[in-house]
């Protein structure tokens, strides 16, 4: 296993968790700056406003996306144990 293996794994591992977790991180970004326009424009200022629609929506695209993520890390994973035997050579 050279270096170049081993960059490109973990070049690999980081992508999947960048790319497993955009849709929450990006639903969690959009409510909360539609409730930030909201409580702008009404002047309501809760605190409690703020955070339970983005854990709302973050729990929606867990339930969503789930299966997808899961097939993606499944895959990844599958993809890794099957390549051992030329990473040892």
């Amino acid at each position: 296993m050279t270096d170049v293996t081993v960059l490109e794994i973990g070049h690999r591992a980081l992508m999947l968790a960048i790319m497993i977790s955009a849709p929450m991180l990006a639903l969690g970004l959009v409510v909360g700056l539609v409730v930030s326009v909201f409580q702008a424009a009404t002047q309501i200022h809760e605190s409690t406003l703020t955070f339970v629609p983005k854990i709302v929506a973050v729990i929606a695209a867990m339930i969503v996306c789930g299966p997808w993520m899961l097939a993606q890390v499944i895959n990844f994973t599958t993809t890794l144990y099957r390549g051992i035997p030329n990473l040892v050579r």
